[in-house]
């Protein structure tokens, strides 16, 4: 059940707690309250965390795929509030012998920018900041480099601030523990890579600054704001920041074999990809996000949007894709067959042996999460993530990727 435009939001100075309770036959429903943040109770019970698969042709890709070694993670896939699979497959732990649970959690890398980005629209719905207001409003002392940013134009990957991995003593900054604070010095050394809002080019840096923003302008420190304002009411009690020694173990595909990734150091991606989740507290993010209530209908809509120039030319070949706030959109089935053309919402995460995919497929309210531990798996999700599609919307059932 979809909360109606009315119940999406409820003035300014009220925030809406999102809960999920069961019901008969195993379905989510979606209750909400108006309460302001302080009042904000725990969220209700959620059903079990069980093991679904209603989604036959999956089931057998994926067990085909665990065999060989070729996946190791979780998938959840839920058509409306109504999950139609879940399932665990591989080891969180090789030397161990522990495997992969339902329950487990993993890194997001960059699927992360998407609640930086929200956190910034929230903050714009309360009347605390604009999306327009110039990046030097919030950063002090601030480079003159920055004076034509607007915060806009790091939501969309076209504020021309260098990357971290084009910043000198990438390799050493990388490992090595940092803080916001001086990521934001690091990063004001550089000159811009072209003027803002004439081009894009993806950064994680740019998505540093945001999370220094939100500081700012609330008082808070970053992830603190994300578990008060987003985790803890929405009940997602397995996502937070960094969590080192509860997440899964990442590997990666190396010239001696598969190979533990222990070394993540998220402190140098606070706000680009610094967080961890499970499958299901991520099936509520996206309830809460795509379903309504988190933010205001225009706020939502201009998180959605594409920002990037008209002239903007294909990435590697390939269709344009819309740069949104913290989110893609594209076709993403044209590029398996059987291609199918339904547009998705959706975002990639890579880092420190993780490779995920979550999408939302709107028109008929799909939701496909795909988490694995191990980098150099990208093919293998992405073809994952659009046969779950595929089979959720009834498409016929891809069996390769294209490209």
């Amino acid at each position: 059940m979809t909360p109606s435009p009315a119940a999406r939001w409820a003035g300014p100075a009220l925030g809406m707690a999102l809960a999920l309770a069961a019901v008969a036959g195993g379905a989510w429903w979606w209750t909400s309250q108006d309460k302001t943040a302080a009042a904000v109770p725990g969220a209700p019970e959620r059903p079990p965390v069980v093991v679904v698969e209603d989604l036959p042709s999956l089931r057998d890709a994926l067990e085909a795929q665990a065999e060989r070694g070729r996946f190791s993670g979780a998938v959840l896939v839920a058509k409306g509030d109504r999950v139609l699979f879940r399932q665990a497959y591989g080891f969180a732990d090789r030397e161990a012998g522990s495997p992969v649970e339902l329950t487990s959690r993993f890194r997001l890398a960059s699927v992360s920018k998407q609640f930086t980005a929200a956190a910034i629209l929230r903050l714009q719905d309360e009347g605390v900041l604009s999306v327009d207001d110039p990046l030097c409003r919030w950063i002090r002392p601030c480079p003159e480099a920055w004076a034509p940013i607007r915060l806009r134009h790091l939501l969309s990957h076209t504020a021309g601030v260098p990357d971290l991995m084009a910043q000198a003593n990438w390799g050493r900054r990388r490992v090595a523990p940092t803080t916001l604070a001086d990521l934001t010095t690091a990063s004001g050394f550089y000159r811009l890579q072209f003027e803002p809002g004439t081009k894009i080019r993806y950064s994680n840096a740019g998505y540093n600054l945001l999370a220094a923003v939100v500081e700012a302008a609330s008082g808070v420190e970053f992830h603190a704001w994300l578990q008060a304002n987003f985790f803890t009411p929405l009940g997602m009690h397995d996502t937070g920041y960094d969590g080192s020694g509860t997440i899964v173990m990442g590997y990666a595909d190396l010239a001696g074999g598969l190979t533990p990734q222990p070394n993540a150091n998220v402190s140098v991606i606070t706000g680009a990809g610094a967080l961890y989740s499970t499958v299901d507290d991520l099936l509520v993010w996206n309830r809460a996000l795509h379903g309504g209530g988190l933010l205001t209908d225009q706020s939502y809509a201009e998180m959605i949007r594409d920002h990037g120039p008209a002239d903007a030319p294909p990435e590697r070949g390939r269709p344009r894709r819309d740069w949104g706030f913290g989110l893609f959109a594209n076709r993403l089935g044209e590029r398996v067959t059987p291609a199918f053309p339904d547009r998705q919402i959706y975002h990639t995460g890579s880092w420190s042996g993780f490779r995920n995919l979550v999408l939302h497929q709107p028109d008929e309210d799909v939701t496909v999460i795909v988490l694995a531990n191990n980098y150099h798996r990208q093919p293998e999700v992405m073809l994952i993530s659009q046969q779950a599609l595929a089979e959720a919307l009834g498409r016929p059932f891809p069996t390769a990727l294209l490209r």
